[in-house]
């Protein structure tokens, strides 16, 4: 696996292994974890657009970033209206964040029927614009996207192209068209021919679960790095994995992300969040489904931290 590092506007990251956004799980602690584990770059969770302009608390609690983050701070936004668009770059909100990426590859019915997300893909021009007004804000800007809406309309290179032309410091390419929503094999051609098609960094995204994985996929596409997404989920060491971090305390460093989250979004958010992360980190381990069936009776987290010391990673 060839490690270097991305630059991205003014920009450079610790090495081309990123953590995508999950909405739902790239919350603070959680990317804090994978930053150590090796990550390069890591992204909050998906955020509104028009949310953050019209102030909603809960939109701007999904920006928090922990005072002892050591990477470069990164959001996702998502929207359709080139004003807001520019306005979110340019609130208090996003002020802290040093990138912002687009986010126009969601393939989720209620984001795409609204317009937004991999709905983008449908409107060239709209999408340009969206990436031109945000780069008024002096951000440095990337745009996340998928290869094509079905297999009759895949663009990938031409959508490249379009987003190196408006401005876009980075893009990140979702191997699959947007009717396949997670499922189905990586068009590795597709990523390739957006790769061939800009001179900005590509970064290749989808299907890698092992180090194997991410190491075909940057041979198979020329990408410059790779983002993974559910497969940090089930396995956030998988980054110590890609990038040859060794000797890793797997139960203690979970028993840190479980401390975290409960110190940052309190017992509630806490017991019940980290019971399903744990749920997934059991997956292919000795006795997982019993295991997880504890867990999901756990009522506080020190019931959690006491299962959590009983288990193997």
């Amino acid at each position: 696996m060839q490690l270097k590092q991305i630059k991205i506007g003014k920009l450079h990251t610790k090495n081309n292994i990123f953590l995508a956004p999950l909405a739902g799980y790239t919350n603070s602690p959680f990317r804090d974890m994978c930053f150590e584990l090796g990550a390069g770059l890591t992204f909050t969770e998906m955020v509104s657009a028009k949310g953050l302009c019209f102030g909603s608390e809960k939109t701007k609690e999904l920006l928090y970033v922990s005072e002892d983050y050591g990477g470069i701070k990164a959001c996702q936004i998502f929207g359709n209206d080139p004003y807001y668009m520019r306005k979110a770059c340019e609130s208090e909100a996003l002020a802290p964040l040093d990138l912002i990426d687009i986010n126009m590859g969601c393939p989720v019915p209620k984001i795409y029927k609204n317009g937004e997300g991999s709905a983008l893909m449908n409107d060239f021009s709209l999408a340009a614009r969206i990436i031109e007004e945000c780069k008024k804000s002096g951000k440095n800007i990337s745009v996340k996207f998928r290869i094509g809406l079905d297999n009759s309309s895949i663009c990938g290179g031409q959508f490249a192209k379009m987003c190196e032309d408006a401005g876009a410091d980075m893009i990140s390419v979702h191997g699959r068209t947007r009717d396949k929503i997670y499922a189905g094999e990586v068009n590795f051609g597709a990523i390739a021919a957006a790769k061939s098609a800009v001179n900005i960094p590509v970064i290749a995204n989808g299907g890698i679960f092992c180090k194997k994985d991410a190491e075909e996929l940057l041979d198979k596409t020329g990408a410059d790095g790779v983002m993974v997404a559910r497969g940090a989920m089930y396995k956030p060491w998988i980054f110590a994995d890609i990038t040859g971090l060794e000797n890793i305390d797997k139960k203690g460093i979970v028993g840190g992300q479980l401390q975290k989250t409960r110190e940052t979004y309190g017992e509630k958010f806490a017991c019940v969040y980290m019971r399903k992360m744990i749920g997934f980190y059991l997956k292919g381990t000795p006795n997982a489904a019993e295991m997880r069936a504890k867990l999901f009776k756990a009522a506080t987290c020190d019931e959690v931290e006491e299962l959590l010391n009983g288990i193997t990673l």
